[in-house]
């Protein structure tokens, strides 16, 4: 019985990432992150990704921060911050939202309030989609592990 829950929860999980492979929302670098997860660190990839959203989520509140400030006028500190979250979006293969930071990243470049407005709400929506069907694949991988019967050394 457990063995058919394992089989079911690995192919739910590959369903899941085809799917986010299928809608852009994932790239071929995430691929390669999950390859560098072995025995020696079985959670490697769910610990750089939250890392990822630990530190885009300061980025988008300084983001929504510098549009909200009605004498805003630095854009050139907005074209920093989003290019830190290009980089780190690429690095975990979060192909979707590093594509929305490029448009958000051009509308700063052009000076355009309205258009880094309507470019947050959709890198908002587009990082909030990621964060929770990848906390979905990592539940999953989690009950996986369970299911399997393997046990982790304790965190430190």
């Amino acid at each position: 019985m457990l063995g058919w829950g394992v089989d079911r929860l690995r192919a739910d999980m590959n369903r899941l990432l085809a799917m986010l492979f299928h809608q852009g929302v994932l790239d071929e670098q995430f691929l390669q992150l999950q390859q560098l997860e072995d025995e020696s660190s079985p959670n490697f990839v769910s610990e750089v990704v939250n890392i990822y959203f630990h530190e885009s989520e300061k980025l988008l509140r300084n983001l929504r921060g510098l549009l909200m400030d009605r004498e805003f006028s630095d854009y050139k500190k907005m074209g920093t911050h989003l290019n830190q979250l290009i980089g780190s979006s690429s690095s975990i293969g979060a192909k979707r939202v590093r594509n929305v930071c490029v448009s958000f990243r051009a509308a700063s470049e052009q000076n355009s309030r309205a258009g880094c407005l309507r470019a947050l709400e959709l890198l908002e929506h587009e990082y909030c989609y990621l964060k929770n069907k990848l906390h979905e694949l990592f539940q999953m991988d989690q009950l996986r592990v369970l299911a399997a019967g393997v046990t982790y050394p304790p965190q430190h």
